[in-house]
């Protein structure tokens, strides 16, 4: 966490003087280049920043381009006014443009961060599939899908139970809610309930046993990492359903 907050703010002092810098290096140039070519490369300077930051430091970087290159690049100089109405038009160009860009780039880094983890979720489930064919008992699936739990949903911890359904925890649904005995808890909003929950397994509609999750205080898992454990559960009751001991 401190990394994101430390990388956010290099962000946001860079959204207010990155422009400002590009400005001052553009200004010999000042009277020989049209307007609109020193607003493009501001435009750069706006998409490096929203590239590196979050959407806030996008935008600031837009304000902060546009706002230098009226200061120096417009008539009367040095002064926060526009005289020519061709700036006028640039300055508002400069300032949507740098904007909605930060806001697509931002888009993009969120996609890529979205992408990764669903290779990284599929690349789980694989992994239990692959081992419920080969020839380890129950206990190696089980076992394995533990630890996939404990990663996928940032648990404290996680155990496999046998036997018979004991009380009445919070119990993890196949659609990736959460219900407790009086009804649903909202997991997106507040995290997990602080108790251990429940994700029960079965196979061929026969209950096998239950996973008990142990979240850390705060962990709020998103409904994509509750559904990719609901379906490594499925993995490990099928394992379970299938070995000679169960059906014994």
């Amino acid at each position: 966490m401190t990394r994101y907050l430390t990388r956010d703010a290099a962000a946001v002092a860079a959204a207010v003087l990155g422009p400002l810098g590009l400005a001052a290096v553009l200004l010999p140039w000042r009277g020989s280049w049209p307007a609109a070519n020193v607003a493009l490369l501001l435009v750069v300077a706006v998409v490096a920043v929203a590239c590196l930051g979050n959407r806030l430091a996008g935008a600031l970087a837009a304000l902060s381009a546009a706002v230098w290159f009226d200061y120096f690049f417009t008539r009367p100089y040095e002064r926060l006014t526009i005289s020519h109405p061709g700036d006028v038009t640039t300055f508002a160009l400069l300032l949507a443009v740098g904007v909605a860009v930060s806001q697509m780039a931002a888009w993009a880094r969120r996609l890529k961060a979205v992408t990764v983890a669903d290779a990284g979720y599929f690349n789980r489930i694989v992994a239990s599939a692959a081992l419920t064919q080969q020839a380890g008992t129950p206990y190696d699936v089980t076992e394995h899908v533990r630890r996939q739990l404990i990663d996928v949903l940032d648990l404290k911890d996680c155990r496999f139970e046998y036997g018979k359904l004991l009380g009445q925890p919070p119990r993890l649904e196949p659609d990736g809610t959460v219900t407790t005995r009086y009804g649903h808890f909202p997991v997106d909003e507040f995290g997990f309930p602080e108790e251990d929950v429940e994700l029960r397994t079965f196979s061929n509609g026969q209950y096998t046993g239950r996973f008990m999750l142990t979240p850390k205080p705060g962990s709020r898992p998103s409904q994509r990492a509750r559904l990719v454990a609901v379906a490594l559960a499925d993995l490990a009751g099928h394992a379970v359903g299938t070995s000679p001991a169960h059906a014994a």
